[in-house]
């Protein structure tokens, strides 16, 4: 019920980095996958990168190789490490625990008012 809160976001050049942080709380945080997604003007919410409890990640296409999220259990919070940014990056990043008994992976709880990332020379 309680959103995570979002930070790291701002202003940065093409080629640039960017580290995100997800806050959660709670003592169900560790169990938890948590997503960040990211939504451009104009365009649908797009889920970029997810990790379980285990550690395990996944990443959309576009951000491979460029992007990794990590999570450090004992300050309850997601990372997104930001690399070799690109305009078409620009977006308000997310983050927020993910239900993954069923397909595709469904969003849980409420949303956080997400943090700016603006990518331009």
């Amino acid at each position: 019920q309680v959103p995570l809160v979002e930070s790291g976001g701002g202003l940065v050049q093409p080629g640039g980095s960017l580290r995100l942080s997800c806050a959660g709380s709670g003592s169900a945080f560790s169990a938890n996958t948590i997503g960040w997604y990211r939504q451009a003007p104009g365009k649908q919410r797009e889920l970029v990168a997810s990790i379980n409890s285990g550690g395990g990640t996944a990443y959309v296409d576009s951000v491979k190789g460029r992007f990794t999220i990590s999570r450090d259990n004992a300050k309850n919070t997601v990372y997104l490490q930001m690399n070799s940014l690109r305009p078409e990056d620009t977006a308000v990043y997310y983050c927020i625990t993910l239900r993954t008994n069923v397909h595709p992976v469904t969003p849980f709880g409420s949303w956080g008012q997400g943090t700016q990332v603006t990518v331009s020379s």
